[in-house]
């Protein structure tokens, strides 16, 4: 039973996940918007005034210049702008790396929580409490985000490499080579980076997303709203995927920009830890810029969180008499 629930979860987060990621690429890009323009003194150009005045002169005139932010652009902008300057393809950069994701975090998670989930369901009754599903999910999605969390990585970076410079690009070639790269340049413990804030977002998505669908679902079914099929499964899906974006945005948000920063020998990391990047990040563009990217977070978790409970219901299915 418990290594079914392992092996339906993953074939089910795969297919999601590889679908789905076009989006998810365009949720990063938008999450690092106005990130690189932080003020940072160091990088303020001092000028020399072309001329001089005399020390009676009441005039003042600026010693500094600062471009002004480039306009927000919403997720229909980045994504036509990503085909324009990168090619349709660039739309599924990384994708290796979210297949890996999919396999080590995912399946681990979907398979803890249905292991938890056959455990603690009432045997008479055969439902379980809502607290004993979340429980259930923050358990599951702790183990599964500490798995998971080198891919996690190594899918950011590739899906936000795009966006810098030519002459900063990473260029990983495939999710191995993004995984040996860092490792050689960063340390093993690289991998791990964020891992944190992977975990605290794994907790709260999984504990959202799947008790708010097993609880909407079994409403549904008890309320006699609709009978056990598609419908259901796609209403209970939907309210889920909501349910978890909402909640997990501000983390994800703070996860992308760590796990994305470039640190190199000698030089002042950009952020200091998880808690340093959102007081900048706060500081720097307001309490909002914790849910940059929601729309297309929630575009994304709703296909997602709809593709992967609707496959997941048609292969427990087919695996039935297994």
């Amino acid at each position: 039973m418990g290594l079914k629930g392992f092996v339906e979860g993953g074939v089910a987060s795969i297919i999601a996940g590889a679908s789905t990621h076009p989006l998810d690429l365009i949720k990063v890009r938008m999450q690092l918007q106005g990130e690189s323009h932080i003020p940072n003194p160091s990088s303020v150009q001092s000028y020399r005034p072309a001329f001089a005045l005399s020390s009676t002169a009441n005039i003042s005139l600026p010693t500094s210049f600062e471009p002004p932010p480039p306009p927000r652009v919403g997720p229909l902008s980045i994504g036509v702008r990503i085909i324009q300057s990168e090619g349709a393809a660039a739309l599924f950069s990384g994708v290796s790396a979210t297949i890996l994701r999919q396999t080590l975090y995912s399946t681990t998670r979907m398979g803890l929580y249905d292991v938890l989930k056959h455990k603690w369901t009432d045997p008479d009754t055969n439902t379980m409490p809502l607290v004993r599903k979340i429980v259930a999910g923050l358990i599951s999605g702790a183990v599964g985000a500490a798995v998971g969390n080198p891919a996690d990585v190594a899918m950011v970076r590739m899906q936000a490499d795009g966006r810098l410079p030519i002459e900063q690009r990473r260029n990983y070639m495939s999710v191995v080579d993004a995984l040996s790269q860092m490792s050689k340049q960063e340390g093993v413990a690289s991998l791990w980076r964020g891992s944190s804030l992977t975990v605290n977002r794994a907790m709260i998505v999984t504990a959202s997303q799947l008790a708010s669908y097993d609880q909407a679902k079994e409403m549904i079914l008890e309320k006699g709203l609709m009978s056990d099929g598609i419908g259901t499964h796609v209403a209970a899906s939907f309210l889920a995927g909501f349910v978890a974006s909402v909640a997990s945005n501000p983390i994800d948000v703070i996860k992308t920009r760590v796990m994305n920063m470039k640190v190199e020998p000698g030089v002042e990391p950009p952020y200091k830890g998880a808690l340093d990047c959102a007081m900048k990040t706060v500081k720097a563009e307001g309490p909002m810029a914790l849910y940059k990217g929601f729309i297309p977070t929630i575009s994304r978790q709703g296909p997602f969180t709809v593709v992967l409970f609707v496959t997941l219901e048609q292969v427990r299915k087919l695996l039935k008499d297994f």
